[in-house]
């Protein structure tokens, strides 16, 4: 007997669809295609628990009802306080608990919907965007052994002054592995609307094909280079605690991408996949002192204001300047670019240039340790499409390239098939 984890997003739980409710009347949110897919997700819980397998069920609001919830506070007050708004978006993440559990009783499995804070998920007192602390797994353990299904809200915990927290986007991805982990599973299983992870974005490249295995750490790339299917925090999780993930379908029964630590054999392939991130904007600052600690007042000063810096280019003129060249997301751009000007004033820079027309292409594989050349692949690849490169970043297993926003999709193209059709880039 295993212990499984299985988490359902809010496509699988979507509350869109048309058709009338049992009793004739026409349904509020399409209530029959809610209730036709609890049924649905029930079923698929329940042949897990009839081979002999517990689970615990972790759930995400339905469809776009976060966006809802916070629609309607922007629609009383321009002012949102943090706390209530966490309190606010806690209540989405409760409504699928309980009609989670009202299905799989009505599907003849014991179950009991709890609440992040109920389970004993124990966050950092930071509203919004709070990060796990600990887990007390008392009370999932003591309703396994009584038979029962437990039905956890994702996205959520509490501080220890009981104060509701959430996790930020993407939140429930992490309660599922961190649960995992705290519990000690064989495996946490992501039920989502694709068949797992592919080596790029298929509505992209048609030639995109889906990967069977992936190691913990080109997946983790993969999520934080805009790869949508996983939530990068929760993959560092995994890794960390050695938690096995699977991706899969909740369409049907198929095997999906399995996310496991790192064999020998993955080496065998130069790039396992091509990501990209259109959200990304680029800020330069030129004519900057070219002296000790400029660049740790630059960032200094973004850090504060809680941007994420993702790139950054340092040139040193003949002129004894220097200009500097960062990338953010494009939601922080407005307020990375105000405090630039405002540095760049201060210093006594010469101008300060934005641009949110770029996007971001990188390729990941961890076969780059062991193969040379990948770069000056890519930029071939790039080359030979017309594609000119503002900005470059790598690691060990990655190369990314800042672009035109309006050349990413031939990037992909481009780079995918560089890589797909050599030989040793062989699916894994």
């Amino acid at each position: 007997m295993s212990l499984i984890v299985q988490k359902f997003g809010g496509d699988a739980l979507g509350d869109k669809g048309k058709g009338k409710a049992r009793n004739g009347d026409e349904p509020l949110f399409g209530a029959q295609f809610i209730a036709d897919k609890f049924a649905h997700i029930a079923q698929i819980v329940k042949r897990n628990r009839d081979a002999g397998h517990n689970v615990i069920v972790v759930v995400s609001a339905m469809g776009d009802a976060t966006n809802r919830l916070i629609a309607m506070a922007n629609s009383i007050s321009g002012n949102l306080p943090a706390r209530e708004m966490d309190m606010l978006m806690a209540t989405g993440e409760q409504q699928s608990i309980a009609l989670m559990a009202i299905a799989l009783e009505a599907a003849g499995v014991p179950a009991c919907s709890m609440t992040g804070s109920q389970v004993g998920i124990i966050t950092e007192n930071v509203f919004g965007k709070a990060r796990i602390r600990d887990i007390n797994a008392t009370r999932l353990e003591k309703a396994i052994e009584e038979g029962r299904v437990p039905v956890v809200a994702g996205f959520q915990g509490a501080t220890e002054e009981l104060e509701f927290t959430t996790l930020g986007r993407g939140g429930s991805d992490i309660t599922a592995v961190a649960i995992a982990a705290a519990i000690k599973a064989d495996l946490c299983e992501f039920y989502k609307d694709v068949d797992g992870i592919f080596t790029t974005d298929p509505r992209v490249c048609a030639d995109a094909h889906k990967i069977d295995r992936i190691s913990y750490d080109e997946m983790l790339e993969l999520a934080s280079l805009g790869a949508g299917v996983l939530q990068s925090r929760s993959v560092e999780f995994a890794k960390n605690y050695n938690v096995p993930l699977h991706v899969r379908s909740y369409l049907h029964d198929g095997p999906g991408t399995f996310v496991i630590p790192e064999e020998k054999e993955m080496e065998d392939v130069v790039v396992s996949g091509v990501a990209f991130n259109r959200a990304e904007a680029k800020v330069e600052i030129s004519g900057l002192p070219d002296r000790p600690g400029i660049a740790a007042d630059v960032f200094g000063r973004i850090g504060e204001a809680n941007i994420v810096v993702d790139m950054i280019i340092q040139d040193s003129g003949a002129d004894g300047l220097n200009d500097i060249t960062f990338t953010v997301n494009v939601d922080d751009y407005d307020q990375a670019l105000d405090i630039s000007k405002t540095i760049c004033k201060e210093l006594g820079g010469r101008e300060v240039i934005g641009n949110k027309d770029i996007a971001k292409v990188s390729a990941v594989g961890v076969g780059m340790r062991s193969h040379a050349n990948v770069a000056s692949r890519m930029f071939k690849a790039l080359a030979e499409e017309g594609i000119n490169i503002q900005m470059i970043s790598t690691s060990e297993i990655k190369v990314s390239c800042v672009i035109n926003a309006d050349d990413l999709d031939r990037a992909v193209q481009a780079i995918h098939k560089a890589f797909q059709n050599d030989k040793k880039a062989a699916t894994v």
